[in-house]
């Protein structure tokens, strides 16, 4: 009797797979407290090369879309993934979203948590009325979400890209037929740092 509990207890207080923490991971809106995390999850991730990208033109001084700003976070409460959205301007008269970067911890990855981010952002981008969302990436990942390169062939970046990588979904039908141009930024303008984004910045500068 005494061995039996011993092994159930063995058994509860055993750690959590790879798949408990995965069906126990929360997507929610980002706050300023995931600021730090996840700018250091995108070094992780991503490097520092993520700075150069022309999409990051797209970024730079700005703010993410009203409410278009995931955090992923494990059974922990720590974040393992991020994804955004930012108002651009798909060319002339033509509002759009552009998405990125998505990242999720290595950990985590391979295993459906990017897919949810990506569907999570989709679904509340086409809630809140917006008509197209456009992103710089591996069309073989991508298609799945409906994104191609056939509505971006006359679009282009601030810098240099691969043609077949800037890719687009229409959550309106229609939303970019016409649409050309150069892509720019529309969101509202970042004041200042954060004291979160600050800290970030310092923690990249000791890494």
């Amino acid at each position: 009797m005494a061995d039996r509990a011993s092994r159930a207890a063995g058994r509860m207080s055993s750690p959590l797979t790879l798949a408990q923490e995965l069906l126990m991971t929360e997507i929610v809106l980002e706050t300023v407290e995931d600021v730090a995390p996840r700018e250091a999850l995108l070094d992780l991730c991503l490097g520092a090369e993520r700075f150069s990208k022309s999409s990051e033109r797209l970024r730079e001084g700005r703010l993410p879309a009203q409410g278009l700003a995931f955090a992923a976070r494990g059974p922990d409460g720590r974040l393992v993934g991020t994804v955004r959205l930012w108002n651009v301007a798909a060319g002339p008269g033509k509002s759009a979203l552009l998405l990125g970067p998505l990242a999720v911890h290595p950990w985590f990855q391979a295993h459906g948590l990017g897919a949810s981010l990506m569907r999570a952002a989709l679904d509340a981008a086409r809630a809140k009325g917006h008509g197209a969302v456009i992103l710089v990436g591996d069309a073989a990942y991508y298609e799945r979400f409906g994104f191609s390169a056939y509505k971006t062939g006359a679009l282009w970046m601030p810098g240099p890209h691969a043609r077949d990588r800037l890719l687009a979904v229409e959550l309106e039908a229609g939303a970019l037929d016409g649409a050309h141009g150069l892509i720019s930024p529309t969101g509202a303008r970042a004041t200042q740092p954060s004291l979160a984004e600050l800290l970030a910045v310092e923690m990249r500068k000791s890494a």
